[in-house]
């Protein structure tokens, strides 16, 4: 699995380090990003969870 975020398309909601904190942050600005390393999702189940949160569809799994 990788986890991607489009940081176009981000708005900074923080729905994604709300629901998975293990795989998502929020930068300096307060846009969503993916943890250093955690790109592979780190076996999360709650990067789904972060995936269907997100208001603007920026978080991207790719199987």
């Amino acid at each position: 699995m990788r986890v991607t975020i489009d940081s176009e398309v981000c708005i900074g909601s923080g729905m994604c380090a709300l629901n998975a904190p293990g795989v998502f942050t929020q930068d300096d600005d307060g846009f969503g990003t993916v943890l250093p390393g955690k790109e592979d999702g780190a076996g999360d189940p709650m990067v789904r969870e972060a995936v269907r949160g997100c208001p603007v569809q920026a978080i991207t799994v790719q199987e």
